[in-house]
């Protein structure tokens, strides 16, 4: 392709609501341009490049097995009553109604649609295993579109699920997309880590995430620099740290805190650290109230409790709860004398040498809690939120933070969508029992951003090859010159007769100029061709991923670079 034959206008400046390097060179690089928040038009280099990822994400699913298909992006709202998750989904969802009053949904995902599918065209257990997968675009009312494609209201997505008629082959499935999801990052360029997860709304009992360590990422992941220990902070586990501790034999007391009721309020009146408070906090799950404490300086990972506690639903009590439980109004509850509440406390509550805590009295908090003498028999868990230097649950080493960017997931979902939606098979018996699922998606438009996170430089984007837009770039210095213009159409006709992707910049822009945009758009290859380089019979090649220049005779170039690709 000839520069001047497609459209490639790039920019100088960084856009102004541009946050991240990729967002910034995505538009930069004529990748992709604005329409609305959240909305991007694709440009010719960026659908190159998603076309590529894509490409990849294809070959190795085909060569696991898995069939490609294509679902409407409209769904109705019955298929999402019948899983229970028209309401629980509300807040992402972007709905439609047709004249006749029908009410649909731009598809965030697809299990529904995909199961009501397998419901009505597989019926028995000799028709499984099956592997179904699309390549579409999903819909998600983002309440602050941000950072470019990483979190946008429309996006291109792979997603997967599979159907099995056993725990057994549920997880051979399972395995086949964790491995080929490894092989499709490696082959994309990207360092990926798959790290344990949360299932979240998606339901299920194991999922892993496959995160992009970069400095940009929204997503924290806890590592064990020892034993290789990854998860997401929503999943990660912590080994209680045993440290002798010694309890306060001082007798409780009881201090009026006049309007005190943050740990950061109590700890400037008191003059002390948030570590020594004991945080009482009252949640109802499904309804039942329950009292949790965690010591001040952390934070309760919900994740956890909820799967502590089987609950299907989680929050934190209304202020009316709070009174009936503790006699006081929010900000003043504490575990010393509540009765008649289950009270769960987190493993970082043992540490605590002389707690202070609420007294469940308005405007009151006593001081000199030993939790052994004044709480004896609680219940101790693992519940607060990962942070740095946490214990590792499996060799004990102190666990890092990184942030992270999540490209792909997936997930043993079970039973949950063929039960509610009637994918049954008959067994070896004769009798029905509900297909087992999961569930793989892949962000493709997330992965080509992922991907820029972790290949550029301050000139610009640093493609691999097996992504770029195009292997090779031409950079012809004045190709009105007949000599230039004639060597550098020579090549351009011969590397493309051998199957090689290659750019030729035709344009009679100046060579700053034109150097400027090749390092912007990241060509693994570039040739350049001039006056003095005709002259000479010599040409340079240059990798964009370091500063070697390679000096080649004109007739050896093409053969190098057939070789070298």
């Amino acid at each position: 392709m000839k520069w001047t034959e497609t459209l490639i206008v790039t920019q100088r400046d960084n856009p102004q609501e541009a946050e991240i390097p990729s967002h910034r060179l995505m538009i930069r690089a004529g990748m992709m341009r604005k329409l609305a928040s959240g909305l991007y038009t694709y440009l010719p280099l960026g659908l190159k490049v998603l076309r590529k990822v894509e490409a990849i994400v294809r070959d190795e699913l085909n060569r696991a097995g898995a069939i490609e298909i294509l679902m409407p992006i409209l769904q109705p709202r019955n298929l999402w009553e019948r899983s229970g998750r028209w309401d629980l989904m509300d807040d992402i969802m972007l709905k439609v109604k047709t004249h006749q009053g029908q009410e649909l949904v731009l598809g965030p995902t697809h299990e529904e649609v995909v199961t009501d599918l397998v419901s009505r065209e597989i019926s028995s257990y000799k028709q499984l295993p099956r592997n179904l997968y699309q390549i579409n675009t999903k819909f998600r009312d983002e309440i602050r579109p941000r950072f470019g494609v990483m979190r946008s209201r429309e996006f291109i997505m792979k997603d997967g699920y599979s159907f099995d008629a056993d725990d057994e082959s549920a997880d051979r499935s399972y395995q086949l997309m964790y491995d080929a999801y490894t092989r499709i990052f490696a082959r994309c360029g990207l360092t990926a880590m798959p790290v344990e997860a949360d299932t979240g709304v998606m339901g299920g009992n194991q999922s892993h995430e496959f995160m992009v360590p970069a400095e940009t990422g929204e997503d924290a992941i806890v590592v064990c620099p020892d034993c290789g220990y990854a998860a997401n902070v929503e999943q990660a586990e912590i080994k209680p740290a045993h440290t002798t501790v010694t309890r306060t034999e001082d007798a409780i007391e009881e201090i009026d805190t006049p309007e005190v009721r943050t740990v950061e309020e109590l700890a400037e009146f008191f003059q002390t650290t948030p570590d020594r408070f004991i945080k009482t906090l009252i949640y109802t799950a499904d309804s039942q109230p329950v009292t949790v404490l965690i010591r001040g300086d952390r934070e309760i990972n919900e994740s956890k409790l909820r799967r502590l506690l089987g609950a299907a639903e989680l929050e934190l009590a209304d202020e009316e709860t709070i009174r009936r439980v503790t006699g006081a109004p929010l900000g003043f509850a504490g575990p010393v004398g509540l009765s008649g509440i289950r009270i769960i406390a987190d493993y970082t509550v043992v540490l605590i040498e002389s707690g202070i805590t609420g007294a469940n009295r308005q405007d009151r908090h006593i001081i000199n809690v030993n939790m052994e003498r004044d709480c004896p028999g609680l219940e101790y868990h693992d519940l607060a939120v990962a942070v740095d230097g946490d214990l590792c649950p499996g060799c004990g080493t102190p666990m890092k933070i990184r942030r992270g960017i999540e490209v792909g997931h997936v997930f043993k979902l079970g039973t949950k969508y063929s039960e509610s939606m009637g994918a049954m098979v008959k067994d070896e018996s004769g009798g029905e029992k509900p297909a087992i699922m999961g569930c793989y998606g892949i962000g493709i438009s997330r992965t080509v951003a992922a991907i820029i996170e972790q290949h550029y430089d301050e000139k610009g984007i640093i493609w691999p090859a097996s992504v770029a837009p195009y292997q090779v770039l031409i950079l012809a210095i004045n190709p009105g010159d007949p000599a230039v213009g004639s060597v550098a159409e020579e090549l351009y006709a011969a590397l493309a007769e051998r199957g090689i992707e290659v750019l030729y910049d035709d344009r009679s822009a100046s060579a700053g100029v034109k150097f400027n945009d090749s390092d912007l758009i990241g060509i693994p290859l570039r040739i350049t061709i001039g006056k003095r380089a005709v002259k000479s019979g010599e040409l340079e090649v240059k990798r964009r991923d370091s500063d070697e220049v390679i000096k080649l005779p004109t007739a050896e170039v093409a053969d190098w670079i057939v070789s070298n690709l």
